[in-house]
C-alpha cells in the first residue's frame, strides 16, 4: 500500500485569540513543546508516509510560514484554497491534486491541530484502518473512547462489529451535545468521540462526491481539468467560489453506506481551546500553569500566559490570561469556548489589526 496524507492547515483558530491570528493560526504555535501543533503533525507521520506523498492544504496567508515551518514538504504539494469552503470541498480539491499521480491513491485525512503523544500506537491504528479501507473500498473514520462527557466534540455512534474487534459499522453521527446528552452517550458505552480523521481510496471518496454532492464533484472535476495548466489560478477561483459551504460529516459520512469507525487506541485531544491547554499542561503550585514573567498572589486554577512585560494577578481563580504585544484576554475557564465571540466582534467592528 502507498499511503499519502492530506493535513488540513487552513483554520483561523479564534477560540485561541489573541495568539492565534490569521496569519499565525492556532496549527502553527508552539503550545506544549518546541515545534508547533503543524509540525507534531507532520513527525507523526514518519515511517509512515513518503515526505513527498504528504499534501498541505491551506490559504494564501497562511502558505509562506507553513513552508518555512515543514521546509520537507516539496512546494507544489501545498495546496492554498482562494476561499474557505469547509473540509468537504477541501478534502475534494486534495484528492484532485493527489489522482494525478494516484488515481485510486490510499489516503489519510488529518487535521492539522490534534495533540497526539503516543506515536506508536497512532500509526498502528492507521496502518489497520488502511488495510480495511483498501480490501474493501471503505470510508473509514477514527473514533476515540469517551473518557467524560465531554460537549465540544461530535460523536460516532457504533452498530455492528465489522471486522475483528475494532472496526464496527456506524450507526449515526452525533453533533456536540449538551451536558445531560454528553453523559447519556457516555453511560450507552457504543458512542466514540469523533477524531476528524478519516483514510479511504481517493477513487472512493471522490465516487461518493459525485453521487451525494454532484454539484460539488462537478466543480471540483473542472478545477481538476486545469491543474497544472496557465489558467489554473483563474478557474480555482471561479469555481471555488461557487462550491458548497458543508464538512464532510454531514455531506458524505452521515449519508455513505460504506462508512465504518475504528477504535483509536491512543491519547488524543484536538486542543479546541484554552481551556484544553490548560487541562493538558503540566500544573504548579495552587494548581495554575504560569508562562512568562509573572506574579501571583492568592491564584488557583488558572492559565497565564503573557509575552509582553511583567503581569501579576492577585485574588481570583479559575481564569485564563493572555497578554501579547497589542491585545489582553482576561476569561473565566468556564467561558473559553467563546473566545470565538471577541474574534467575530472584531470583524464586526473593522478592527482587521487584531485579527
Amino acid at each position: 500500500m502507498n499511503l499519502y496524507a492530506v493535513i488540513m492547515a487552513g483554520g483561523v483558530g479564534a477560540r485561541f485569540w489573541p495568539k492565534s491570528r490569521e496569519k499565525t493560526p492556532k496549527q502553527l504555535l508552539k503550545i506544549f513543546n518546541e515545534h508547533s501543533l503543524l509540525q507534531n503533525t507532520y513527525h507523526r507521520l514518519n515511517g509512515l508516509v513518503k515526505q513527498e506523498n504528504i499534501y498541505l492544504i491551506t490559504n494564501k496567508i497562511q502558505s509562506e510560514t507553513i513552508k518555512k515551518q515543514l521546509p520537507g514538504i516539496p512546494n507544489q504539494n501545498i495546496i492554498e484554497e482562494p476561499f474557505g469552503k469547509n473540509t468537504a470541498a477541501c478534502i475534494g480539491l486534495a484528492t484532485s491534486f493527489i489522482q494525478i499521480h494516484d488515481p485510486d491513491a490510499l489516503t489519510l485525512i488529518l487535521p492539522a491541530d490534534h495533540l497526539i503523544v503516543d506515536v506508536e500506537k497512532f500509526q498502528k491504528t492507521i496502518l489497520r484502518a488502511a488495510e480495511y479501507a483498501f480490501k474493501n473500498s471503505a470510508l473509514v473514520t477514527i473514533g476515540i473512547n469517551p473518557t467524560r462527557p465531554e460537549t465540544g466534540y461530535g460523536y460516532i455512534q457504533a452498530d455492528n462489529l465489522a471486522d475483528a474487534a475494532d472496526i464496527y459499522d456506524v450507526k449515526t453521527f452525533a453533533e456536540k451535545p449538551n451536558l445531560e446528552t454528553a453523559k447519556r452517550f457516555l453511560e450507552a458505552g457504543d458512542f466514540f468521540w469523533n477524531s476528524g480523521m478519516f483514510i479511504w481510496k481517493a477513487s472512493t471518496i471522490m465516487n461518493e462526491l459525485k453521487l451525494f454532492m454532484p454539484e460539488l464533484y462537478e466543480g471540483l472535476s473542472k478545477i481538476s481539468s486545469v491543474i497544472g495548466k496557465q489558467n489554473y489560478d483563474q478557474v480555482l477561483t471561479l469555481e471555488y467560489g461557487q462550491l458548497r459551504n458543508i464538512s464532510i460529516d454531514y455531506g458524505i459520512m452521515e449519508h455513505s453506506q460504506k462508512v465504518y469507525v475504528i477504535k483509536g487506541e491512543f491519547d488524543w485531544n484536538d486542543v479546541g481551546n484554552w481551556e484544553a491547554v490548560y487541562q493538558l499542561s503540566e500544573k504548579g503550585k495552587n494548581e495554575n500553569v504560569v508562562k512568562g514573567d509573572v506574579y501571583l498572589h492568592e491564584v488557583s486554577g488558572s492559565y497565564i500566559e503573557t509575552t509582553k512585560g511583567f503581569t501579576a494577578v492577585l485574588g481570583v481563580d479559575n481564569l485564563i490570561v493572555i497578554e501579547t504585544d497589542d491585545a489582553l484576554l482576561i476569561c473565566d475557564r468556564k467561558k473559553a469556548q467563546s473566545v470565538k465571540l471577541i474574534v467575530d466582534n472584531l470583524k464586526l467592528n473593522k478592527k482587521y489589526n487584531l485579527l
